[in-house]
């Protein structure tokens, strides 16, 4: 039973966000700047978030050459244009609104590994820059000469550079978000798994160490749950999709730095502290990989070592060290879904694996649907 004091103090707020999460804290944040003197609680069943916002790989991307040739198969010009320049959008605003240094962001370019079977994508860079131009100001893509000094696998025919990408360290922006937090005196509760929603008197129903449901009250709520949303909110277009990432053991020598892409963005690595991160293949298994469980694919940790023995170093014997996996949330279409539920609750969830670069812009979005 709960005390006088923690039903007096503790359980009602202006705004409840379920989730802490890239959206749910940035939704917290842009909320509490509009109305400084009203109250705010995140709930985020995990001592970290539960998706993937502290699991990803610290990619500052917002689309291989590769990954927008596909995208453009289902999509018009101008969705693949709204989507491109939205994510550009949203890692500018995190690196003005909280520096680089911060978030150990490093403009290092995002490079698309091309094989030979994938080459007809080269015959449409052209035509990706040219719609692309009028929000950057120059050319996105471009092909990098002397493509050997990188020290791939010679099935690697061409490599397209992207100036606009970059990399950061995704635990240090969750850090930023936690001090800004603090900062606005926004309330967080870990460990507070939301079993039941209530969305019609907004209430968020967590259960508590002494066995004992507790109803959170909120004048008003936002759901950042991602993939974990469809079991709060029915009939969702949201698919869980779990991705894994591995780590080497340091290298004495790395020649490159950068976020480089493989297999049109399924297959994503980089350099962090002279460690290869490698990750993603979820798509040889997708069924088996639509799961909100942790856990490690046998199967797509095997042929991530062999994209790494055979393409990545196949000179080297690499020497692997940890190993994760984050659960993130895809549906129908690549666009967010923000939107109001009833008057009183909205969501804000499916970013596509694109957290890093939407969530704060998305966040922004959702609050400002919330706020009167």
């Amino acid at each position: 039973m709960l005390s006088y004091w923690e039903k007096k103090n503790l359980i009602q707020y202006d705004l409840v966000v379920v989730g802490a999460g890239f959206v749910g804290l940035s939704t917290a944040i842009h909320y509490k700047e509009k109305f400084p003197r009203r109250s705010v609680l995140v709930l985020e069943r995990g001592v970290f978030p539960s998706g993937a916002s502290s699991r990803n790989a610290g990619f500052a991307c917002f689309g291989s050459l590769t990954e927008v040739v596909e995208d453009l198969k289902t999509n018009t010009e101008e969705e693949v244009f709204e989507l491109l320049t939205k994510r550009r959008l949203g890692l500018k605003n995190i690196r003005n609104v909280f520096g680089d240094a911060p978030l150990d962001y490093r403009p290092c370019g995002g490079f698309d590994l091309i094989r030979k079977h994938e080459e007809d994508t080269l015959d449409e860079m052209e035509r990706i820059n040219s719609f692309l131009r009028p929000f950057f100001g120059e050319e996105v893509f471009e092909k990098v000469e002397g493509k050997d000094k990188f020290g791939f696998a010679p099935s690697v025919t061409n490599i397209v550079k992207n100036k606009f990408e970059g990399q950061l360290d995704p635990a240090k922006y969750l850090q930023c978000l936690w001090r800004k937090c603090q900062d606005l005196q926004i309330n967080i509760l870990t460990g507070a798994e939301v079993s039941l929603l209530d969305k019609e008197n907004c209430k968020a129903y967590v259960k508590s160490y002494y066995d004992e449901s507790i109803g959170f009250q909120g004048r008003i709520m936002a759901i950042c749950s991602n993939a974990f949303a469809g079991q709060l909110i029915e009939n969702l277009d949201v698919k869980p999709g779990r991705g894994m990432i591995m780590v080497s053991q340091p290298l004495v020598e790395f020649p490159w730095e950068g976020t480089f892409h493989l297999d049109r963005g399924y297959v994503y690595f980089r350099n962090v502290d002279n460690r290869l991160l490698i990750g993603g293949g979820r798509n040889l298994e997708e069924q088996e990989e639509t799961t909100t469980a942790r856990g490690i694919n046998e199967h797509i940790k095997e042929h991530l070592k062999q994209i790494t023995s055979e393409i990545v170093f196949p000179d080297r014997k690499i020497e692997w060290d940890m190993e994760w996996s984050g659960i993130m949330a895809f549906g129908e279409h690549k666009n967010p879904i923000i939107k109001k539920v009833n008057a009183r609750v909205g969501i804000g969830v499916r970013l596509g694996g694109m957290g890093v670069a939407i969530g704060w812009e998305a966040g922004k979005e959702l609050a400002s649907l919330l706020g009167d």
